[in-house]
């Protein structure tokens, strides 16, 4: 089946659930923080004197400021300094006869509210889904009952993505002819590529105890002979040498340190004019939108160490990290990739 692609778009379906968070993101800024009427009030302030004013790391910061420019709440100029737009204005500053607090006020105390409040003053990550006996996202993954969930839940969207990701990339396979798919999860994306690419075999780097779902899920598809799994933490163990390399929803997972070791690990391991490959969400470059893009960030950024990112963010990593960054192009359901070479 990993060679018939969907006749349909599931993108709507997608952002029913990446949405879950936003709303409360907004409330929390609103309710606990009264932070649209501090910026009203303080016109042109930038990123930092914002998080100096209220105790606030800038990942998170970074993240609502997205959300509220995607939502037309908030607007920021090309010196970096934020003002609140009429819409902004006239429904989220208390005192204006339009004031929306109250209609936010049942959700005020939620858990996901809770949980922002504790990722805006430690830029760390809270409890899976704000359950509150819950590890992070990062923790939980060692878990092997949460680890099966959560494969699966990546599993169901990522045959669609990985079947339009597989064709899409075709231009630049050209000769090459191994595939390395760092943090691949259920191996989905590695299982599409090498159904669509004749001449590709893959290899999937997962830690335990992912990777022996993955031996399960490749073997499920009749894909053993064609790729092999690699045990061990990806920040940890060198990467095998490849001549494509696929980061499929992995540095959105994490802040900019750590996608930049991530970068420097796929450098080490491609041959010049080696193939690295982005998957994700990505953020406009002025980080306006695109709305349901935002929205998932709220979710990564309470759930991961990390958040979306732009095309011109990640071509800054890439270069500094000793790539040549492409453009960014879609595939599906506000999806698409980068592709980048070694210099």
């Amino acid at each position: 089946m990993l060679d018939i692609l969907p006749t349909t778009d599931p993108a709507q379906l997608l952002r029913y659930r990446d949405r879950q968070y936003s709303a409360e993101l907004i409330a929390t800024a609103l309710l606990h923080f009264d932070f649209f009427s501090w910026l009203g009030e303080n016109a042109g302030v930038n990123s930092e004197q914002t998080a100096a004013h209220f105790g606030w790391a800038l990942r998170p910061l970074d993240v609502l400021l997205t959300l509220c420019r995607a939502s037309s709440l908030v607007s920021t100029d090309a010196s970096g300094r934020h003002y609140l737009t009429q819409l902004g204005r006239e429904h989220l500053v208390k005192g204006s006869p339009w004031f929306l607090g109250p209609y936010y006020a049942p959700i005020r105390d939620t858990p996901i509210v809770q949980g922002f409040l504790q990722v805006l003053s430690t830029g760390k990550p809270a409890g899976w889904q704000a359950q509150a006996d819950a590890s992070d996202w990062h923790q939980s993954m060692l878990d092997p009952v949460f680890a099966r969930g959560f494969t699966d839940l990546m599993n169901s969207r990522g045959t669609a993505f990985g079947q339009y990701l597989a064709r899409a990339i075709t231009p630049w396979i050209q000769h090459r002819s191994l595939l390395l798919d760092v943090g691949g999860g259920s191996g989905i994306y590695a299982s599409t590529f090498v159904t669509a690419h004749a001449q590709v075999r893959a290899i999937v780097l997962e830690q335990p105890p992912v990777d022996e779902l993955v031996r399960g899920e490749i073997a499920r598809h009749g894909l053993s002979d064609r790729i092999d799994v690699l045990s061990g933490d990806m920040f940890a163990i060198d990467w095998p040498t490849t001549d494509i390399l696929l980061l499929s929803n992995v540095l959105h997972d994490w802040d900019v340190p750590e996608a930049r070791q991530l970068l420097q690990k796929a450098a080490a391991a491609l041959p010049a004019s080696g193939l690295l490959i982005i998957h994700d969400a990505f953020l406009n470059d002025d980080k306006t939108g695109p709305l349901p893009v935002a929205e998932y960030s709220a979710l990564l950024m309470s759930i991961t160490q990390g958040r979306c990112y732009s095309p011109a963010e990640y071509a800054a990593m890439l270069t500094d990290t000793g790539f040549h960054p492409g453009p960014y192009q879609s595939t599906l359901a506000d999806r698409g990739f980068m592709v980048a070479h070694r210099a």
